[in-house]
């Protein structure tokens, strides 16, 4: 049950922990913010949804943007730990790759939709928000070139370059496979991107000993 429901079985104004009243508006606001966008949502949209008045959702979020903001922080931390997971659940190579487009795939296909307030955002002109997007782009490219750096011979500018594509293959892929509802089960669309991005990578120089173990997981 989520934050919003339970909510929602309270009588209107009951009383919550200030944590917990933040989380159940932050859990209305995103299902009004996917459903809407930014421009079309309204603060009495939310309010009416979470289920409390108008007065106490400014009590927690001055005003709309500030409420975008404190959701999209969350979910673009999401993405970045969700990619730095996928590179420490192994040392293998090749499933590095597989595991970090898993995590793109999940991050698109959950139920939330709230990927579409960090991909999909109909608010990237305003700076705060575009900045909030690229950190997150930035950082979870950073994390896969580190581990492309220390396993081949790439200087550090090319393995962030090549990070750059693994990033946005994952990314890009997932949500054409999500919007056109392809008859593609989601782990056969995983290993078949995957697959992809692994025949490009596994073509660079490995540092001894690394190239070995690679090549035994083919």
């Amino acid at each position: 049950m989520t934050a919003v429901q339970e909510a929602q079985e309270r009588p209107r104004g009951a009383r919550l922990p200030r944590s917990a009243r933040r989380e159940q508006l932050l859990g209305a606001a995103q299902e009004v913010f996917v459903a809407q966008g930014y421009h079309a949502a309204a603060m009495d949209d939310i309010a009416d949804r979470a289920g409390v008045s108008k007065p106490v959702l400014y009590q927690h979020f001055p005003g709309k943007l500030e409420l975008y903001l404190a959701l999209l922080d969350k979910h673009c931390d999401a993405l970045v730990e969700s990619t730095r997971e996928a590179l420490t659940t192994t040392t293998d190579n090749k499933l590095r790759v597989a595991a970090t487009m898993e995590a793109y795939f999940n991050y698109v296909s959950s139920e939330s939709g709230a990927f579409r307030l960090v991909f999909e955002s109909d608010l990237t002109n305003e700076p705060a928000v575009r900045e909030r997007v690229e950190r997150a782009a930035d950082a979870s490219a950073t994390l896969v070139s580190q581990v492309i750096a220390e396993d081949t011979d790439l200087p550090e500018a090319e393995s962030k370059l090549l990070a750059v594509g693994v990033c946005g293959l994952a990314q890009i892929t997932a949500r054409y496979w999500l919007s056109q509802d392809l008859e593609i089960p989601r782990d056969a669309a995983v290993k078949l991107v995957a697959s992809l991005a692994w025949r490009g990578l596994k073509g660079f120089p490995m540092h001894p000993g690394q190239e070995s173990s690679d090549a035994s997981a083919e």
